[in-house]
């Protein structure tokens, strides 16, 4: 019974998403997705985001969207629920992803994205950003830097982040648009005092984006909507939109209920995706590893 429910609800969101954007499913990159553990903390069945650590082997942060707690989840690498970071002073209005990167100071950061607005009606969004900690615990507490941006046009919907370490700049993609499109801001903007104005980069020919990545190393890009996952590669010297000007390949993708959360592993050899719990069905927290 709960397969024909999922079978349906993926039916009503290809109707949604449309056929515009097929591009072909390439075997060659990653191998199929393996199932790692399950996350059954009925606290964490709305998680929107994850991203690994850069400082600890093995640690993924994540976080919850929609009015969860304003706080930043430890698990390991099996899904296992390991400690918390409280986010002081700031709602979770409807956070959806995060990511980990370093910043202007060369320090390693979480950097969460207050961006979920499905009627588009709030006139500005919200990156937050805290320091990754220098050691896991079952609860700790800080104060987040906040920036505060609003689009060109108005406001719209969106569900994806990706902090670029070689660009630095932090990207936004819309969801809604029929074509999506990527936003830019630099990485150095926080503390400027003021609502800041987004650029617009780059439509792509992909729609209903929900999470995606850049790996460590630069060299590649993720992004995923609710039945596919995109993947570009990236030479040296070019820029995460020059990049992706390219048309994407599909990859190999076990479908989930409403998977909204990818990340690539720290060493680039893999990538992670998680859902949403939906129908009953405990989020599954699946790898997918690099055949090169």
């Amino acid at each position: 019974m709960m397969n024909r429910i999922l079978v349906v609800f993926l039916f009503s969101m290809l109707s949604q998403i449309g056929m515009a954007q097929e591009f072909p499913v390439s075997n060659d990159y990653f191998e199929e997705g393996q199932a790692m553990g399950t996350v059954g903390n009925p606290v964490l069945e709305e998680i929107s985001g994850i991203a690994f650590s850069k400082k600890h082997p093995n640690l993924i942060y994540a976080q919850t969207d929609s009015g969860g707690e304003a706080a930043v989840y430890l698990l390991d690498s099996l899904g296992k629920e390991l400690g918390k970071i409280k986010l002081l002073g700031v709602k979770n209005r409807d956070w959806e992803d995060i990511a980990t990167a370093k910043g202007p100071d060369g320090k390693n950061y979480i950097y969460v994205a207050e961006i979920g607005d499905n009627a588009a009606i709030h006139p500005s969004i919200f990156i937050y950003k805290i320091p990754e900690p220098d050691r896991i615990e079952k609860l700790s507490e800080v104060a987040p830097d906040v920036l505060e941006l609003e689009y060109p046009g108005g406001a719209r919907d969106a569900e994806t982040l990706i902090v670029d370490e070689w660009d630095e700049q932090i990207y936004i993609l819309s969801k809604r648009d029929k074509k999506n499109n990527i936003y830019s801001i630099a990485w150095d903007s926080f503390g400027k005092g003021k609502t800041l104005e987004l650029n617009k980069e780059l439509e792509l020919p992909v729609t209903s984006s929900v999470a995606g990545d850049v790996s460590v190393a630069g060299d590649q890009i993720l992004i995923k909507n609710y039945l596919a996952i995109y993947y570009w590669e990236r030479k040296p010297g070019q820029t995460l939109v020059e990049a992706m000007t390219k048309d994407p390949v599909s990859l190999p993708y076990v479908p989930e209920p409403q998977g909204e959360a990818i990340t690539f592993s720290p060493s680039g050899k893999g990538f992670f995706t998680i859902s949403e719990k939906r129908f009953n069905i405990v989020p599954v927290l699946y790898r997918y590893a690099s055949k090169r």
